[in-house]
């Protein structure tokens, strides 16, 4: 079916010479479809259903739309007519409405569904006094008389505790009667946005990026922990003071002028908070106090908050009547006032915001001690840190960062699982914002890394709670992490190798963990890894200093992969290695053998397992390989018979030197060690194991004296048991040097004893003999001491 357009259609009927039209709206006075309408054929009908993209079945809808079918021959009814007269009128106007809401619902839903914690309400409130702060400077640069009646820049926050109020009160800009309605009544209307518009709209001013407040919401936070809330603010711009109230719930306010002597201010704005009664737990002086620094710290003005303090004075003591009277008896001892310290208590304003943000300084000028100094009261350490990293990102995103990589894992060497470590806090405009991430700014094998960042742009949703995805947040994630490395970097490069070797022992994990889950930073991860070898057993050596000392006609680096360097290095499958003088990596780690395999390469110089078939040792003799496998091809197919589903094939040797043979893996399988990993994992798939496991490799020594027993018992008798015996317990020998686990350790026991027995028969004198040859003994040395002497005597001169 042909679908046409009505562009197309009204370009059809004007190609025509007749004039054709199509009634728009259906008349009220229709008439019936004449015969000769139903007779039309079926090319008039495919028309209308070409009109209708195809939702008629018959020639009979054309009546429906007030559509004749003479109207292709020109003719015109006087339905049509009447309905396309009536087209031609102009439509009814449109009205136009307003959106409404209940004010009281729209307040609650700001409250509570905006904020997830709150304690964000100070720091609302808190960057509200801020940019009222801002504002006076900046205006007052123009207008000094704005700034005379206070001087002092400050916000200062007093806390009720057995009143549950809290007062908050700036020396800001304040407002004027039409700007409480427009900034307190009018929701969603940011005064900051509005002024920071008319900055950026001046031709002779710039926007100021101090400036915080973006949404016009963050005032009725107060409502979450208040039942009430009272402003009254004084501007500069008008002779009298006024007082904003308005309740929770309620969809309503109040203003009027505030006459109250006693109340009033010289400029500024002081908001009076009247908690609720499950929130008054937030006027104590100690929980603002750390409210303040944990998200104002660093506001650039000064905030006092009032609080308890001491000191220390001596005052007399009274004299005890017994030692009284022993100092009248003496009356030639100099009597002493008698005096102790005392803690006197008061009440002020202490400074909460000392810590200045350094990374808003040159790092030029920022001294490593001061470095030093800030990571230990912004993170609460005691410990210097490693390594910082201070630097400014401009260009497409701009924002400043201090990183700095801590002394010692915090949270145990083996947590390396955990993304939400709360190391990076996150500021807009010095203000803080979150520190629970995860892996926005950081990937999970870097959360280890702590530090601050600080951005004027960044995409915050309403609450200012929630980093939210973007473009610019993968742009910062990309270069934050480059700065990290090139920290971590500077350390291995350092003079002194303990630091580095300190850096390892805490980090060394997390690294490897890069290399398993960001490939893009493969070769940014590769120069920082550390490991043993054949040649380093006691100190690690980096991959740089391996592809250093290979040999010339090494291609390859080569690795085994164990659970300890003994069993690494004692391991077969190093015998021809260390003969030839080729350096071999111990992965002695769980996670290290995964790690490499993900490397796949450094240097273009392949990682190469040397427990896995196919090891190319560069030194192939074809001849000495042909005649090898001539004397030896029908005994390694009379093994495989013998050993059947156990391994895949048995092959000569080229890795082995002392030991007769060797189980190596697949080259596409786990390893021995991966296997023994594998097994030992709670959620282990066993389906997976016993496939990945499937192919293992017996290689055999052809140059071992066993080997060539086993060669002689085939050429001689192949059906031999003691020779089939031998093959089996050779296999169950290499599997467990091999690092394999046997499946049946009882019967490899059994086969061991067997075999000793035989080689031990015969070696030493049988049990039978030998306590009868014992006893022969005992009896001839019984008949020898009983044997009594007899002497010569003379009889008649003769003996």
């Amino acid at each position: 079916m042909i679908r046409l357009s009505k562009r197309s259609v009204s370009t059809l009927l004007r190609s025509g010479n007749q004039s054709f039209r199509v009634a728009a709206a259906a008349s009220t006075s229709r008439s019936s479809p004449s015969a000769t309408d139903v007779k039309r054929s079926d090319t008039e009908s495919r028309w209308y259903s070409s009109l209708t993209n195809g939702q008629s079945k018959n020639s009979g809808s054309f009546a429906q739309l007030n559509m004749k079918t003479n109207w292709f021959m020109g003719y015109r009814n006087e339905s049509s007519a009447a309905a396309s007269d009536s087209s031609s009128q102009a439509p009814p106007p449109a009205e136009k409405f307003e959106y409404q809401a209940e004010v009281s619902r729209l307040m609650d839903l700001i409250v509570n569904s905006l904020y997830s914690n709150k304690e964000v309400f100070l720091r609302e409130l808190i960057s509200n006094a801020s940019d009222a702060l801002d504002k006076l400077r900046y205006l007052s640069v123009t207008n000094p008389e704005l700034s005379k009646d206070a001087p002092d820049l400050d916000i200062r926050i007093y806390a009720d505790k057995e009143n549950g109020i809290i007062t908050l009160t700036d020396s800001g800009i304040g407002m004027t009667r039409q700007e409480l309605v427009d900034c307190l009544g009018t929701i969603a209307q940011s005064g900051t946005a509005k002024f920071m518009k008319a900055l950026k709209d001046s031709k002779d001013a710039g926007g100021d990026n101090n400036l915080i407040g973006q949404f016009g919401v963050g005032f009725y936070s107060a409502f979450l922990v208040a039942d009430r809330v009272i402003v009254s603010t004084k501007s500069p711009k008008s002779d009298k003071q006024y007082v904003w109230e308005g309740e929770a719930n309620s969809s309503s306010f109040t203003i009027q002028e505030d006459t109250d002597p006693q109340s009033l201010i010289p400029r500024g704005t002081r908001i009076t908070l009247h908690l609720k009664q499950e929130a008054k737990n937030f006027a104590d002086p100690e929980r603002i106090q750390k409210l303040v620094k944990n998200y104002s710290q660093f506001v650039s003005f000064p905030i006092y908050t009032w609080q308890e303090k001491g000191y220390t004075k001596e005052v007399e003591v009274e004299d005890d009547p017994t030692e009284t009277k022993k100092d009248d008896q003496d009356d030639q001892t100099e009597k002493k006032k008698k005096t102790k310290k005392v803690v006197e208590r008061y009440w002020d304003w202490e400074l909460t915001n000392e810590t200045q943000p350094i990374w808003l300084r040159n790092p030029k000028e920022v001294t490593t001690a001061e470095y030093n100094e800030f990571y230990r009261k912004a993170f609460n350490e005691y410990l210097d840190p490693l390594a910082s990293s201070h630097f400014t990102t401009e260009g497409e995103v701009e924002f400043r960062s201090i990183l700095y990589v801590p002394p010692v894992s915090p949270s145990g060497k083996d947590d390396i699982v955990n993304q939400k470590t709360k190391n990076i806090r996150l500021y807009v405009k010095r203000v803080f914002i979150s520190d629970d991430f995860d892996g926005e700014l950081f990937p999970r094998y870097l959360s280890f890394v702590k530090g601050v960042v600080d951005s004027h742009d960044l995409p915050l949703n309403v609450s200012r709670e929630i980093l939210q995805e973007s473009r610019i947040v993968r742009i910062m994630k990309k270069r934050l992490v480059r700065k990290a490395f090139d920290m971590i970097l500077g350390i291995s490069l350092s003079e002194n190798r303990e630091d580095y070797e300190k850096f390892w022992d805490n980090f060394g994990k997390h690294l490897k963990l890069g290399c398993i889950e960001d490939r893009e930073n493969h070769k940014r991860i590769a120069p920082l890894l550390r490991f043993f070898s054949s040649q380093s057993e006691n100190d690690m050596i980096s991959l740089d200093e391996y592809v250093e000392n290979m040999k010339p006609e090494q291609k390859a680096i080569y690795f085994i992969a164990s659970d300890s360097i003994t069993s690494a290095k004692n391991a077969p499958f190093l015998e021809k290695m260390l003969e030839k003088g080729l350096e071999v990596l111990y992965l002695v780690e769980p996670i290290d053998e995964v790690a490499v395999q993900s490397l796949k390469a450094y240097k273009e110089k392949d990682f190469v397992d040397i427990s896995k078939e196919d090891l190319d040792l560069g030194d192939k003799n074809e001849e000495k390989e042909a005649a090898v496998k001539k004397e030896f091809g029908q005994t390694c197919d009379w093994i495989k018979k013998r050993l059947g589903d156990k391994v895949a094939s048995v092959q000569i040797s080229n890795r082995l030197s002392s030991s007769p043979c060797v189980l190596v893996s697949g080259k596409f399988g786990w390893s021995a060690n991966m296997e023994r990993l594998m097994k030992a994992q709670s959620t282990g798939d066993t389906i997976s194991l016993d496939y990945m496991k499937g192919r293992r490799v017996f290689e055999i020594n052809p140059d071992h004296s066993i080997i060539k027993n086993i060669n002689a018992a085939y050429n001689s008798n192949p059906n031999d048991e003691d020779a089939m015996r031998a093959i089996d317990l050779m296999y169950d020998a290499a599997l467990v040097s091999s690092g394999f686990t046997p499946d049946n350790p009882a019967e490899l026991g059994g086969k061991i004893y067997e075999m000793m027995d035989v080689a031990l028969s015969g070696k030493w004198s049988s049990p039978e003999v030998q306590p009868q040859q014992q006893q022969m003994a005992h009896s001839h040395d019984a008949e020898t001491f009983e044997a009594e002497v007899v002497e010569p005597v003379e009889v008649d001169g003769k003996k």
